[in-house]
């Protein structure tokens, strides 16, 4: 396994990310607890979890992954091997708090909750799971500004992390879904005061959605702050199991109606593209698209999921295919004929 440093820190991530987003929900606690052994034996050291996992989000059912982290921690007593990181809601959810926000009193209750159930002391990276304003994301292609909208100040936001950095219950802070100009706000406002640098960003990033090499990638080369690539098989449908509606029992997919992201007509034909040119290749097209990734010079970590361990396998066996360049070259015509059609 490849390890990266997160942002400027000596803090050593696997290249491959354990994502947790099923566990609770598709995945009984015995089939994570089987799936975090696997990964740390084939050197994973990285988890990616949140407060409001599993997904779909739901009242009854969210914190329960980080429990189900907690409890394996417990009986396997491997924290210090471990880096994990965690999220904050963002606004949205009236469950949480009548709707979290970036403010002392909701990061402090988000955090003492987070470290509660996964039983540490300390989080390794602490993730602003999406901003506290309206901005673009989740699928939305244009901006619409607001003028009446509530949000948090960035600067009281850092001030707070601040504190519990100092504190010792977060060791680093990192973004997620965040914008270009929320990246530069948080990197500005830290240097001006001297408080804690973002390390990371989470942000979609697949062959059907690479919106990120349009503002972002410059900012992850510049300025250290790599990214924590989330949907890297674009919630499954880039391994072509989706093709031509098809619904395979106990999928995503079939189970849920409510992700949409990657299921459009323009997606579809890209899709099928993708499939073709890694069957032409012998190759397998979920781990093609893993590669891609993978290969990226500003990633930091790419986050898979997985609900069996065949699929968690082949996920991480993507890290050892090195694509060739003819590949790479399709790859970009590809691109070039249907350029994100899944933002």
């Amino acid at each position: 396994m490849e390890y990266r440093n997160l942002g400027r820190t000596d803090t050593r991530v696997s290249l491959i990310c354990l994502g947790t987003m099923t566990w609770g929900e598709q995945n009984t606690e015995e089939e994570a607890f089987a799936q975090l052994d696997y990964a740390t034996e084939r050197g994973i050291n990285f988890l990616d979890t949140a407060e409001m996992y599993p997904v779909p989000p739901k009242e009854e059912t969210y914190t329960r992954t980080e429990s189900i982290i907690g409890n394996w921690l417990k009986q396997r007593g491997q924290r210090d091997d471990i880096v994990i990181a965690t999220k904050v809601c963002g606004p949205g959810f009236s469950y949480m708090d009548g709707g979290r926000h970036f403010n002392r009193h909701h990061i402090e209750r988000a955090l003492e909750g987070s470290l509660k159930r996964l039983g540490t002391d300390y989080i390794d990276l602490y993730q602003l799971h999406w901003p506290d304003r309206n901005t673009n994301n989740f699928g939305q292609r244009g901006f619409v500004y607001q003028d009446n909208e509530q949000s948090t100040p960035i600067e009281e936001t850092l001030e707070v992390l601040d504190s519990l950095v100092k504190a010792g219950k977060i060791r680093h802070i990192g973004l997620s879904n965040e914008s270009p100009w929320g990246a530069m706000q948080f990197l500005y406002h830290a240097e001006k005061k001297g408080w804690p640098r973002v390390v990371s960003i989470q942000n979609p990033y697949n062959l059907l959605n690479r919106l990120f090499e349009i503002g972002l990638a410059e900012i992850a080369h510049r300025e250290d702050l790599g990214l924590l690539a989330y949907s890297p098989l674009a919630m499954g449908t880039l391994s072509g199991k989706y093709l031509n509606g098809a619904r395979p029992e106990g999928s995503r997919m079939a189970l849920f109606t409510r992700f949409q992201r990657y299921n459009n007509q323009e997606a579809e034909s890209a899709i099928q593209a993708y499939v073709k040119l890694a069957q032409d290749h012998d190759l397998d097209p979920a781990q093609m698209a893993l590669a891609y990734i993978n290969s990226r010079s500003f990633l930091t970590s790419n986050i898979i999921g997985a609900t069996s361990l065949e699929q968690l396998t082949a996920d991480i066996d993507s890290f050892e295919l090195n694509l060739a360049p003819d590949v790479l070259s399709e790859i970009e015509k590809i691109h070039s004929r249907h350029p994100n059609p899944s933002p």
